[in-house]
């Protein structure tokens, strides 16, 4: 039937072992002080609430650590305030219990023994309970089991990422590496904690080009063969398109998401987007006019934001044939308003850059009724694409300087030039509007001159 049960796979774990003996062989825990670097790094309120939650712990007799990135970034040299705490205990009542302490609230999820603490000035801290996980099959959610921190931190997906900090008062900033995560941090490696981590959660596979990419590490060679296994073994069909976005949000809002599509490539994921999606020149240039685009815009629309992410998608879907486009947005959850740009990307760019390209150019009025109600993300996927200098320009325009233009004269000063409140003020602010922005006015004498003959016009018709 093609499904793993939970022996088959501890049977392959068996067959693998050989080759992971030499990674089991640094099991022993790595003890290294690090409360100089928590002191240098952190904003003295955060430092200052660590210890008390530390203390708090001690009070309730459980043991408590800060895991995961965190740590990772602190050793890094790269500041992070995004603090996972784990607990050796139940990590909901001690949420519930330090939020009750600081004035705080919770937000629960028992499936995963987890919880959100927000604090009264708005910092946030993810508390869970040490727990191990199994799965029940291939790209299943796990099941929970409370554990201690050794276990908690090999269900991690990356040694890197399988490191810990002490906050009671006797162990406060020990370093506590069970896995070897220190060494693969200075080998700048990838580096997973046993040989079914692919298979229990294939999405993993799309953090590891993420890290790798972000940090600028490599992939270790025992996981390049775990991938290959796993992409082998078409696991990725399998995952859900909402888990398989989500992954795709993140790896495409990286600082290098070419390169990134561009490893999906070379393990051959890109299938899991769609079967017909592949690497090719095209797509390289055309990833790469995307990137052009963006680094223009954050120059020139610096009070506006974009989702960098979505540009990536939207051109991943105009490499597709038509029905592929369809079959993406029903795979994967997409909000309305990305399903409008992912489709428009694809099936309506043409027709609108052919409309910027008209002679006579368009006045600036024309553009901005063309162009107004489509969002950024698309306006610099245009913008992107081989049209003509013309359009460029006017879109260009559009985003930097034609959206911002208003008249001086506004609703208050209509009313006392006797006109009274209803439709007709929208049709006289619009008509000024387009008039400030082909340049037949620029000042508010011009304005009032304009509107003028426009009653004058209006009484003679």
């Amino acid at each position: 039937m093609g499904v793993f049960r939970r022996t088959d796979l501890l049977a392959a774990e068996r067959i693998n072992q050989k080759s992971w003996m030499a990674l089991k062989s640094l099991a022993g825990v790595r003890r290294r002080q690090v409360g100089g670097l928590l002191h240098d790094r952190l904003p003295q309120a955060v430092m200052h609430l660590l210890r008390t939650t530390g203390e708090f712990a001690e009070r309730r007799g459980v043991s408590i650590y800060v895991v995961g990135g965190f740590v990772r970034d602190l050793l890094l040299g790269i500041d992070s305030l995004d603090i996972d705490l784990v607990v050796e205990g139940d990590g909901i009542a001690f949420a519930r219990a330090l939020a009750k302490d600081k004035g705080g609230r919770v937000t629960a999820h028992e499936r995963f023994g987890t919880a959100v603490l927000l604090l009264p000035d708005g910092f946030k801290l993810d508390v869970a309970t040490a727990r191990t996980e199994y799965y029940e099959y291939p790209t299943a959610l796990p099941t929970v089991q409370q554990c201690s921190i050794k276990k908690d931190l090999h269900r991690r997906d990356f040694t890197i990422n399988a490191l810990a900090v002490g906050l009671n008062p006797r162990m406060f900033g020990r370093l506590i590496d069970f896995y070897g995560g220190q060494r693969d941090l200075k080998a700048r490696v990838i580096r997973v904690l046993h040989s079914l981590s692919f298979v229990e959660d294939p999405t993993r596979v799309f953090r590891a080009i993420r890290f790798e990419l972000r940090f600028g590490f490599h992939l270790g060679q025992e996981t390049l063969a775990l991938i290959k296994g796993a992409v082998k073994m078409e696991l990725f069909p399998r995952l859900s398109g909402r888990r398989l976005l989500n992954e795709l949000r993140y790896l495409f809002s990286e600082r290098t998401p070419r390169h990134a599509v561009r490893r999906l490539a070379d393990f051959d994921l890109l299938r899991s987007i769609h079967p017909t999606l592949s690497w090719s020149s095209r797509l390289n240039r055309r990833l790469i006019e995307i990137e052009e685009r963006l680094v223009w815009y954050k120059i020139f629309c610096v009070d506006q934001t974009i989702s960098p992410w979505l540009l990536y998608v939207m051109t991943l879907a105009e490499a597709l044939p038509e029905p592929a486009v369809q079959e993406v947005l029903e795979r994967f959850p997409f909000t309305e308003s990305e399903r409008t740009d992912i489709t428009a990307a694809r099936f309506a760019a043409q027709h609108v850059c052919r409309q910027l390209s008209r002679r006579p150019p368009l006045r600036p009025s024309e553009t901005v009724r063309l162009l107004t109600g489509l969002s950024d993300e698309f306006l610099v996927f245009l913008l992107s694409k081989n049209t003509s200098a013309s359009a460029k320009r006017e879109i260009s325009a559009y985003l930097t300087t034609y959206r911002t233009v208003r008249p001086v004269l506004k609703g208050k000063q209509l009313k006392v030039l006797g006109f009274t409140p209803g439709p007709q003020y929208s049709a006289i602010l619009a008509r000024l509007t387009e008039a400030r922005l082909d340049g037949s006015v620029s000042s508010e004498a011009e304005e009032r001159d304009l509107i003028a003959r426009l009653v004058e016009e209006n009484r003679a018709g």
